[in-house]
């Protein structure tokens, strides 16, 4: 049996559109064990009710993606999937149900595939995500697709810093987030990010959390997102007057996400009552950054 854990991640950190992600102190797990024949899936905590649990499970076919690609057939497959991440609200489990088949099936082939095979054959499945290097590493992760192949760098988390996730109970239409989004935008809001996201990496690379409010201002996604879901605009205000030093939509929404060293009660507090005065049910968690990315927990 191999069992593998993988976090959850936040991606398009401010005006890090399609090149920042984070990874989280939130888990998800896959347990995958041959079978004598046929598909066995199991799925409890989130999305235990909606999942598939047939071949269109995402866990099932990043897997059969490795047993085709190294030339291995199993009889039968049984996965047991454990879920802390909510599904569908931006926290990249789709990208965690990925990594974790392709990681799993790895182990139980041998481990073949080296970890830059693993990305490769993860952006191939699920198309690129700034959130498929951190979820396979660990850690803030800079991260784009040039010639063929992901180009990255990590960064460690800066000492301290936590994220605030708030969870509305919404979920946003598929794609949503690039539907919205305009096909150009003013020279001004290009190099509005251009320098926002410099400053970004710097001041977490440096650990100069004092730097976040100015370095996390965005105009070329959260803007659009905003008019798109109004009460955004309203819990990214409160947030930041809470006392988080960023503050962000994550991935493709509708969860928001805040970076603080400090307050974190009174910002969670804020942006749960923030929600929930707009008519809006959320749960809100104060989780760390994870340094360390997808890893095994059992091999047998």
């Amino acid at each position: 049996m191999i069992r593998v854990q993988v976090p959850a991640t936040t991606a398009n950190l401010g005006p890090g559109f399609d090149c920042l992600g984070m990874a989280l102190e939130l888990h998800n797990v896959v347990e995958m064990t041959p079978a004598s024949s046929g598909l066995t899936i199991e799925v409890s905590g989130e999305g235990a009710a909606d999942l598939p649990r047939n071949g269109d499970n995402l866990v099932y076919q990043a897997a059969q993606r490795v047993f085709q690609q190294v030339g291995f057939i199993p009889a039968g497959l049984r996965l047991r999937l454990i879920n802390q991440a909510p599904v569908a609200r931006g926290l990249g489990t789709g990208t965690a149900a990925i990594v974790g088949g392709i990681i799993a099936a790895n182990l139980l082939t041998g481990g073949r595939l080296s970890v830059k095979e693993i990305i490769a054959l993860a952006s191939s499945i699920g198309g690129w995500s700034p959130g498929i290097v951190p979820a396979v590493l660990g850690g803030i992760v800079v991260s784009l697709p040039a010639d063929g192949e992901a180009k990255y760098l990590k960064i460690q988390p800066p000492q301290g810093l936590k994220s605030i996730v708030a969870v509305p109970e919404f979920l946003l239409p598929p794609n949503n987030l690039r539907d919205i989004l305009p096909s150009q935008v003013p020279f001004q809001d290009a190099v509005f990010n251009v320098g926002r996201v410099a400053l970004l990496v710097a001041a977490l690379q440096q650990g100069n959390l004092s730097l976040l409010g100015t370095a996390m201002e965005d105009h070329l996604q959260q803007y659009y997102r905003a008019l798109s879901v109004p009460v955004m605009k309203k819990v990214l205000a409160a947030t930041k007057l809470a006392g988080a030093r960023g503050v962000t939509v994550s991935g493709a929404g509708p969860a928001v996400v805040a970076l603080a060293e400090s307050n974190f009660e009174l910002i969670a507090r804020v942006m749960g009552d923030t929600f929930r005065q707009n008519g809006v049910k959320c749960r809100v968690m104060i989780l760390k950054p994870s340094p360390v990315g997808a890893r095994a927990l059992e091999v047998k």
